[in-house]
């Protein structure tokens, strides 16, 4: 059979051009222009657009001026926060875009499923859905769900000249498919033109955030109506419509320091940013609500081949049992499909050419006729007229093939216990078994009706990865229960599982044992059971659904057509980058690209940290906000002038201009602690803000309004005529302070020192702390001190800002002091 050329690269765009992408629904995108309307329709920004009004309602233009340029800049830092994180979703979307592979210039070549073309010629693998309308040229083992057309959920068997149609599932086999029709002209994008994008759901955090948020501007808005009235009756000898101004200008700054409007801003760039850093250590995120779960992982639910072990596999050892090495050798290749797709049998051929049966004397025969794989059978078989004769090869379970092979209770006896004894040598042991028929009316018609001698036994090896027994370790002190899901047999399993230092071995849980429990027995089996042998894809539902009843958050993964609804249902469902269908990877939250129990550990940690700085950034949020609030309230309670207030509405938004950095680019980027993974899991029950977290949140703030608050009321006392300069240092306590709350708050038990030693080789970090000290010295030593009503601090009063912001913050190490010190081993 002469090989395909396909398309030419030129031919492509050409045809590309003239039909478009193979797409049912367009990709949008959201411009520039609606992206800052949405952000200035915040209740935020629109408080700050009302004060810039006001400003030059009051005549100071300037001030009106100065505050509508600081809304720019705020906007411009949330809008290229939202371009960002725009910018890394799509990224992300594009790794796990559906792909392709077709043949085009003579070379198989990878390209998007949206590239297709009509004219190309595309191969189909098991667990892909059919991504355009075609016919196919060439098939091996083709079965077809097309349920998504017809509705019926029988598969349908498929032959060269047959169609193949988008959206269909191909549930076993390969093919080459020549495509027809694309995008809204296949037989599915006629029925499907009315779907439409999916609505972004928002995520539990964000709902939690929402009410958080939508409680505080309640709050805001009936301390609003105190502030003005508070402000009215201090200032009885203005006239009507400056009183009624100050008075409005009092509420709205205090109302803007209410509204803690940074929570979606951390929330979308924390998620977004964990994501996109997860898929830089080969973890694909494909549903931002996955990050959120990854911290309160307790079971890592996982495969053997190829997560586990290397899936590189070799024949390690051969039993021949009623023929030579020579003649099992062929009959194990002629059980193999003529294009081999999985790794065993890639590994059974290749072991045939080193024994010098080369491919065209094991395929140069005609196939008459095969027996599918499956998982209910576990073998397969194929029927050959080879070398002159008919003859029936096939492979697959030992239990199974036995069955089916007339032997001796002596000879039974034997394979079985070479079965055990390769077994526990941790190889995966398949049974190879003939028979040959004088003509094709003796061809049975399935393969439980074929009468085998066995040919012997081979053991394949395939090694644990190195260094998962390390990771296995890292789970356990994580605690994290690690269990093996394996259609392999048992004995193999338990092996392996010794080997990489897996717990709870001595009991196992076979497909049949499972099958036979009913769903309150299997609840209580796997409290204490590491392992499930001989299981099929529908047994791991059952898995999943047992352990979520014992309180557990399970992570699964799974590479099959059949491994979807246990993805679904798992908490975490994690398919494998490169043996997974694609049917496994849209029922995943995740995609493991390199198909390594390594990464999904690493994936676990980089969670907990992405959780981790979440809450911290929460935490900061309410500590940072405290001293503006208590601030803008508490001087019009004592009376102060408005003129003369700590807090006006442009020191307001200049602090803000501080914080949405440290929130969006600071704290996001905090490394893991030190010890992250030698804690529990986090119950998936914990609210964001832990009563710990809460209660160190408000003593932070009360100690730095304390710091700030106080020494400008004792400037402002000493002096009323020189409120520019109290201000000043209020201010300058208030952005000192919020730089050493991010380096005391990214650890709960290092010192500060450790803390600042990981992050001196991190430039973003030097640039934002070396931005806001030159963003102080502008705003004070600048003619910029006159626009913002400051002034300038002398060295002496300026040295007393820096003290009074360090002891303000300083003193949570001395609490992180006596914990490491409680937690210290006595010797």
């Amino acid at each position: 059979m002469s090989t395909p050329t396909g398309l030419s690269a030129d031919e492509a765009r050409r045809l590309q051009r003239q039909y478009g992408k193979n797409e049912l629904v367009p990709q949008k995108r959201s411009g520039f222009t609606r992206k800052v309307l949405g952000i200035l329709a915040e209740p935020m920004f629109l408080l700050l657009l009302a004060a810039a009004v006001i400003y030059f309602v009051l005549g100071e233009a300037r001030d009106g001026a100065v505050m509508l340029v600081f809304v720019a800049g705020i906007v411009a830092i949330d809008a290229i926060q939202e371009w960002k994180t725009d910018k890394t979703l799509a990224a992300l979307k594009n790794l796990s875009e559906p792909r392709v592979t077709v043949i085009r210039d003579g070379a198989e070549v990878q390209i998007p499923d949206a590239d297709l073309v009509p004219g190309d010629l595309a191969l189909l693998l098991e667990g892909m859905k059919i991504p355009a309308d075609g016919a196919l040229l060439r098939c091996s083992d083709l079965c077809a769900d097309e349920s998504s057309l017809t509705g019926e959920a029988e598969g349908v068997w498929k032959s060269p000249g047959d169609p193949g149609f988008a959206g269909t599932l191909v549930i076993q086999g390969t093919a080459l498919l020549e495509v027809k029709q694309i995008g809204l002209s296949t037989e599915y994008g006629k029925i499907g033109a009315h779907v439409a994008a999916a609505r972004e759901e928002k995520t539990p955090l964000q709902r939690q955030t929402g009410r958080l948020v939508r409680l505080c501007t309640g709050i805001a808005a009936v301390l609003f109506a105190l502030v003005g009235g508070v402000t009215w009756v201090n200032i009885p000898d203005h006239i009507f419509k400056d009183r009624l101004i100050e008075s409005i200008l009092s509420g709205i700054t205090l109302t803007m320091a209410m509204i803690p409007e940074e929570f979606p801003v951390i929330l979308t760039v924390f998620l977004s940013m964990g994501a996109w850093r997860l898929g830089r250590k080969n973890s694909l995120v494909r549903r931002l609500p996955a990050v959120e779960t990854l911290g309160a992982v307790s079971v890592l639910c996982v495969d053997k081949t190829g997560t586990i072990t290397q899936n590189q596999m070799t024949v390690r050892e051969l039993w021949p049992a009623v023929c030579d090495e020579a003649h099992l050798t062929e009959t194990m290749g002629l059980a193999c499909e003529p294009q081999a797709y999985d790794p065993m049998e890639k590994a059974m051929v290749a072991f045939c050419e080193g024994r010098g049966i080369a491919r065209d004397h094991l395929f140069g025969g005609e196939l008459i006729t095969e027996y599918a794989f499956t998982n209910e059978l576990k073998m397969m078989g194929h029927v050959w007229r080879h070398d002159g004769e008919i003859l029936i090869a096939a492979k697959g379970s030992p239990e199974h093939i036995l069955d089916l092979c007339d032997l001796s209770a002596t000879e039974r006896q034997a394979a079985e216990e070479k079965i055990l004894a390769m077994s526990g040598q941790g190889l995966r042991v398949i049974a190879v078994a003939t028979a040959t028929l004088k003509d094709e009316g003796e061809i049975p018609g399935a393969i439980l009706d074929c009468e085998l001698r066995l040919c012997g036994l081979v053991g394949l090896a395939d090694p644990p990865r190195e260094g998962v027994a390390r990771d296995i370790a890292q789970c356990r002190r994580a605690g994290i229960r690690v269990v093996m899901i394996t259609g392999d047999n048992g004995v193999t399993a338990a092996a392996i599982a010794r080997q990489i230092g897996m717990e709870n071995i001595e009991n196992i849980i076979t497909g049949d044992m499972l099958e036979s429990m009913t769903d309150i027995e299997l609840q209580e089996k796997v409290k204490d059971v590491s392992i499930f042998s001989r299981v099929v894809p529908e047994h791991k539902m059952r898995i999943v659904r047992a352990l979520k009843a014992n309180g557990e958050i399970v992570a699964m993964t799974g590479d099959g057509v059949n491994d979807a609804p246990a993805l679904k249902h798992a908490d975490i469902g994690i398919a494998m980058g490169q043996r997974g269908s694609e049917v496994s990877h849209e029922a995943a939250d995740l995609i493991l690209m390199d198909d390594n129990f390594s990464t999904i550990v690493e994936t676990v940690r980089d969670g907990r940290r992405i959780f981790d700085n979440i809450r911290r950034a929460v935490g900061y949020v309410f500590t940072i906000h405290i001293p503006i609030a208590l601030s803008s309230l508490l001087a019009p309670l004592l009376g102060v002038a408005p003129g003369a207030l700590m807090l006006l509405p442009l020191h307001v938004v200049l602090l803000e201009l501080i914080i949405d950095p440290t929130c969006s680019v600071v704290l996001e980027r905090q490394p893991a602690e030190r010890g992250i993974m030698e804690r529990p899991p986090r119950s998936p029950k914990e609210s964001l803000i832990s009563p710990g977290t809460l209660i160190k949140s408000i003593l932070q703030g009360l100690t730095v309004f304390a710091a700030s608050f106080g020494a400008y009321f004792y400037m402002i006392k000493l002096d009323p005529a020189n409120a520019p300069a109290a201000r000043g240092m209020g201010l300058a306590i208030l952005m000192l302070a919020n730089l050493l709350l991010v380096q005391v708050n990214s650890s709960s038990q290092d010192s500060i020192f450790v803390s600042m030693k990981r992050l001196v080789k991190d430039k973003v970090m030097w640039a934002v702390n070396l931005i806001t000290l030159a963003g102080l010295a502008v705003i004070l030593y600048t003619p910029a001190s006159e626009m913002l009503d400051l002034a300038p601090l002398g060295l002496g009063q300026m040295a007393a800002a820096v003290g009074l912001a360090a002891v303000s913050v300083g003193w949570y190490e001395i609490v992180k002091l006596v914990k490491r010190r409680r937690k210290k081993p006595a010797r």
